[in-house]
């Protein structure tokens, strides 16, 4: 294995669980800052400030080493990847300024539309990248990863069907549920870059599957 290879493995199981850990925090304490409830949102950050900050700085180091894992590999699928991680801190970094605007809706709500629309990008970046991927893969990894990404597809479009009135929470949560398989792909192929020693065989994506 080279140390690049190790490195990306590391990366990806660190974005992973940072990522997970930071929704953790989020989803119990009303923090998924929905546009479409806007006074509930900006409640619900005035009240609990610091799990708010919690949970970005998670998500912060989430999208990073997802971002360093791109940059970590080489290809389509690597610049895919850190693209999607850079999209993910500018949806974070919006996230942050509405912690400086629960007082004033009218100048969170564009940044808070924004910062939505940032991981939106971030979930298309990262799907074409698992798209990427699949392609010197045959086999179960790709019918996984071909299933994966067609769910994370599926996420990206959801807020289209929301209309003007934008999606509910329940919808955004439906979109998380649905990108979780292009998470979890990751995760594994992180998992089986960083254990190559003990395992003989290539680690996905970086030759064919012989199933």
């Amino acid at each position: 294995m080279t140390d690049m290879s190790r490195l990306a493995g590391v990366l990806l199981l660190s974005s992973l669980t940072a990522m997970v850990a930071g929704a953790a925090v989020a989803v119990p304490s009303g923090l998924t800052l929905n546009p479409a409830d806007l006074g509930a949102t900006l409640q619900a950050v005035h009240d609990r400030t610091g799990l708010h900050l919690l949970s970005l700085a998670l998500d912060v180091l989430g999208w990073l080493a997802l971002t360093a894992a791109g940059l970590a590999r080489a290809g389509l699928a690597g610049g895919l990847l850190a693209a999607a991680g850079l999209a993910g801190m500018l949806h974070d970094a919006g996230n942050l300024a509405v912690t400086q605007l629960t007082a004033d809706p009218g100048a969170a709500l564009p940044v808070l539309l924004t910062a939505k629309w940032a991981v939106n990008l971030a979930g298309l970046l990262w799907v074409a990248a698992t798209a990427a991927a699949l392609l010197p893969l045959s086999g179960r990894w790709r019918s996984a990863g071909t299933a994966a990404a067609l769910s994370g597809l599926a996420a990206v479009v959801l807020p289209w069907t929301a209309g003007l009135a934008g999606p509910s929470a329940a919808l955004e949560q439906a979109g998380y549920a649905l990108h979780l398989p292009v998470m979890v792909w990751w995760g594994v192929v992180g998992l089986r870059h960083h254990g190559r020693d003990a395992h003989p065989e290539p680690p996905v994506p970086l030759g064919p599957d012989p199933a």
